[in-house]
């Protein structure tokens, strides 16, 4: 008699070591099923990028084995690859309903929604994908229908706490399940995944009461228009928002696609309640008193082409900043933003408004436990192994600290890297073969086809500018008929260093007539090294050349 394989693996494809573009794959028993699949939005250094997306073709070469894919929620690091992914797999995908909701709107701009199975989940539901069985447990966070995930495998019970926080009292029952947690850990649980972003924050996150509370003495004391941004995705604070806004006696003025888009899903299902006597247009919003309106725009990242950033450089056709203006930014700053945002704030203050953000008012309130969280999130699972996820890397080894501090065994409390497969047996863990995990780059309609080298030509136009080289030649005596022309861009004002372009032109010349019977591809190259030399003597700059040379 054979004996069964219980062993489970796990490997990180995306989420260790970042904050963003969450994947994670569980195998056992020939079967897969993959646990969120998120994007991450570019750096700096990522010239003209997109989005990137885990890489998926580890993942594709045993599609057959894909069994479904599991959302915790719908934030964009959770579900916002699966467009890129989904044309390739024929599985179910499950989620709550609001989840499900906003990824059914990202697969119809993709033409996927009609190819894809969408399974709504509630709480305390059970999904089986064997030899798999997840218990879908309510976790309070910056979005609505989050979930934490209990898994039996054949190896042991798994606990995935999703992105969490433990808010005592939240608002509309967005609560924690900790009794639900506890529940499924009391036989003992292998292994606790959880969410580490906010390691670094002692003691307890701030409720939603109390940030409506905050908001609610905003309200109160301003004379002029409030607006506010927000990440569009925060149902619950929008929600607040607008009834306090009926409270005061405001209107409320929304712009910006994915707000609409996202308060239209809560309402047709059920999560929002909005008088129409609490709304109107921008084009209504003009003929009330400042004191009676309420702006809510997207564009609480300092994002280049959001409301908010059109706003505060002057360049939105229907809104201006008046004297008296409260801005709100009701948000987290994103690691990356800090610059963008920073640009934001100070355009706001040149234009007249006075601006309220994070660090000098207790307008926001994160929807990631702090210290005390999860600590608690840990002494109610009491796992034997712990992996931290979620996070920058020294998050997960603070993490882990955390875990040791609880109980976990220091050996059992591991730091796992994206890419590294971990796998747990009857008797003990054992780490597999490294598969490579680097991301995969998405430019327009191009995916993958950006890569280090393409990076590196746009860093250099970016940096040093462009020089383009233009000669004709006569094809029988290889004379130069014209030329040679010189075009620059983004390397200097013309006008300003005419001189120095006249002296590249000598040297361009000077190539052609010591030799004359070069092919114009080494014609070329010659033009190339010559005229960087140059210019980094001369200017100490370092310009991409491009010599073109056509015989006639």
């Amino acid at each position: 008699m054979v004996e069964q394989d219980t062993s489970i693996t796990l490997t990180p494809l995306g989420g260790l070591g970042e904050i963003g573009m969450n994947c994670m794959v569980l195998e056992s028993a020939g079967s897969i099923v993959i646990i969120d699949c998120g994007l991450m939005f570019p750096s700096d250094f990522h010239y003209g990028v997109d989005v990137l997306i885990p890489r998926f073709d580890t993942l594709l070469a045993q599609k057959n084995k894909i069994k479904g894919i599991i959302l915790t929620h719908g934030h964009e690091d959770h579900i916002g690859a699966l467009p890129w992914l989904l044309p390739y797999l024929d599985v179910p995908v499950y989620g709550s309903e609001f989840t499900l909701a906003l990824l059914d709107s990202k697969l119809k701009e993709h033409n996927l929604n009609k190819y894809v199975d969408l399974v709504p989940v509630s709480a305390g539901d059970q999904v089986t994908l064997n030899p798999f069985t997840f218990h879908f447990f309510p976790v309070c966070h910056s979005i609505i229908n989050g979930y934490g995930l209990g898994i039996e495998t054949p190896a042991g019970r798994i606990v995935h706490s999703g992105d969490f926080k433990i808010d005592p009292a939240p608002m509309d029952g967005q609560f924690t399940d900790l009794d639900a947690f506890a529940r499924f850990s009391k036989p003992g649980v292998l292994l606790l995944l959880s969410d580490s972003t906010n390691i670094e924050r002692e003691g307890s996150t701030l409720t939603e009461r109390e940030i409506k509370s905050s908001l609610e003495r905003v309200f109160k004391q301003c004379t002029g228009r409030i607006i506010i941004t927000l990440f569009s995705s925060h149902i619950q604070r929008i929600q607040e928002i607008f009834d306090l806004a009926a409270l005061f006696g405001r209107k409320v003025a929304v712009n910006g696609r994915s707000l609409v888009n996202n308060i239209n899903l809560a309402k047709n299902l059920g999560y929002m309640r909005i008088s129409s006597d609490v709304t109107c247009s921008l084009e209504d919003m003009v003929g009330l008193p400042d004191d009676k309106v309420v702006l809510l725009v997207t564009g609480s990242q300092g994002e280049p082409l959001s409301v908010l950033s059109r706003i505060a450089s002057g360049e939105h056709r229907q809104i201006s900043i008046h004297q008296g203006d409260l801005v709100l930014m009701s948000s987290r700053i994103i690691p990356g933003n800090t610059k963008a945002i920073s640009r934001v704030i100070n355009n706001l203050y040149r234009l007249g408004a006075e601006v309220l953000y994070e660090k000098v008012q207790g307008i926001h309130a994160s929807g990631h436990a702090h210290w005390e969280e999860l600590r608690t999130m840990l002494t109610t699972v009491q796992p034997k192994f712990f992996v931290p996820v979620h996070g920058e890397y020294r998050h997960l080894v603070k993490h882990c600290q955390l875990a040791r501090e609880c109980g976990v065994a220091p050996e059992r409390a591991i730091v796992l890297d994206n890419g590294q497969p971990l796998t747990f047996f009857e008797r003990g863990i054992r780490f597999e073969e490294r598969i490579r995990v680097d991301s995969t780059l998405v430019d327009g309609k191009g995916v993958g086809d950006v890569g280090a080298s393409v990076l590196k030509e746009r860093r250099l136009l970016a940096e040093e500018g462009l020089v383009i080289v233009h000669v004709v030649l006569d094809q029988e005596t290889g004379h130069i008929l014209i030329g040679p022309e010189l075009i620059t861009k983004g390397f200097v004002f013309e006008q300003q260093y005419e001189h120095m372009l006249d002296d590249s032109k000598c040297l361009i010349l000077d190539i052609f007539e010591f030799s004359p019977n070069l092919s114009p591809k080494k014609s070329a190259e010659r033009i190339r090294m010559a005229l960087r030399s140059f210019f980094r003597k001369v200017l100490d700059r370092d310009p991409v050349v491009l010599p073109l040379i056509v015989s006639v």
